[in-house]
């Protein structure tokens, strides 16, 4: 049976997506990506070369503290990706660590996302595509095996749900020629301002057990539920901020010696909704570190978020 798809327009805010006993804000973003890397030298040159990523800040390594480097956009001061140095940290093989799947770089425009193709197809780096309904994205491996995603996303107005209000998602192939297009003769010269963190992709071993902690604890809406193995979840009618599937399950959690996920950030508008998101947790049973950055709470897989504040902003 195929069910009628409608405007994402077209449905009030309520209608779309399941909604938790208590929402997150619409306000959220998502902060920092900590990752554990085998080489930072090499890590440096994919990121900053391939990927477009500013050098933001580095320490080098003493002999109690590895190496870090900050990377994001020359023009923000928000750090987008931490790259923290592990020495003989194993590769992540494909499919065979629970823990991130992906982390999926948000472009402003179409044209950028032109730009970026240009750029890495010029690099002779293997580049995979997708048209996802809601967005036209790439996907890159990083030399740890991480996964990036760098993706543009349509206007809202272009999505389509169904009558009950799950965002359509798809796996078609790319218009590649289009993207290309968009991006006319402009060269590509970094990541361009604007650009974010627009969503993570985990490995969990359980959608139920991923949607207690992500949905029903935590507070985001689950907006995309028929995919195979996965659950998209996001906030402010969203397509999605996170992804979690199973397509990894049995697989052992990433640990000390593997490239790994160290923790992703969740920004909330301000003190109480993030106390309240951390109370939430708890509450559930999960387990919440109150740090001096602010709560850190970990889910099922040891997959750790923190959760912070926006600071007030000074009239």
């Amino acid at each position: 049976m195929t069910t009628a798809l409608l405007s994402y327009s077209s449905l009030p805010a309520e209608r779309i997506g399941v909604h938790p006993p208590t929402e997150l804000p619409a306000s959220i973003r998502l902060g920092t990506v900590h990752l554990a890397v085998a080489s930072m030298a090499r890590s440096l040159e994919f990121y900053q070369q391939v990927l477009g990523f500013a050098l933001l800040s580095q320490v080098p390594a003493t002999e109690s503290q590895a190496a870090v480097a900050e990377l994001g956009v020359a023009s923000s001061p928000h750090v987008l990706v931490r790259l923290q140095e592990q020495f003989n940290a194993r590769p992540i093989p494909r499919r065979g660590r629970l823990g991130i799947y992906h982390l999926a770089v948000l472009l402003p425009s179409r044209a950028d996302l032109g730009c970026f193709l240009k750029h890495v197809r010029a690099l002779g780096v293997p580049v995979g595509s997708s048209d996802h309904n809601y967005s036209e994205a790439t996907y890159l491996t990083d030399p740890d095996g991480f996964t990036i995603e760098v993706y543009r996303d349509r206007p809202r107005s272009e999505w389509q749900v169904s009558e009950e209000g799950e965002i359509q998602s798809a796996l078609d192939p790319l218009d590649e020629a289009g993207v290309l297009e968009a991006a006319g003769k402009t060269r590509w010269q970094g990541l361009p301002t604007g650009t974010t963190i627009g969503h993570l992709h985990f490995y969990t071993g359980s959608l139920p057990e991923a949607a207690a902690f992500y949905h029903q604890a935590l507070g985001f809406d689950i907006a995309t539920w028929r995919l195979s193995g996965a659950l998209f979840v996001g906030a402010g009618g969203y397509h999605h901020h996170l992804g979690l599937n199973v397509w990894a399950a049995g697989s052992p959690t990433a640990t000390d010696a593997d490239a790994r996920l160290l923790r992703w950030e969740l920004w909330l508008p301000d003190a109480a909704s993030r106390d309240a998101a951390a109370a939430r947790l708890q509450a559930a049973g999960y387990a919440v570190d109150l740090t001096s950055e602010g709560p850190i709470a970990t889910d099922p897989w040891g997959i750790r978020v923190l959760l912070g504040a926006e600071a007030p902003s000074q009239h």
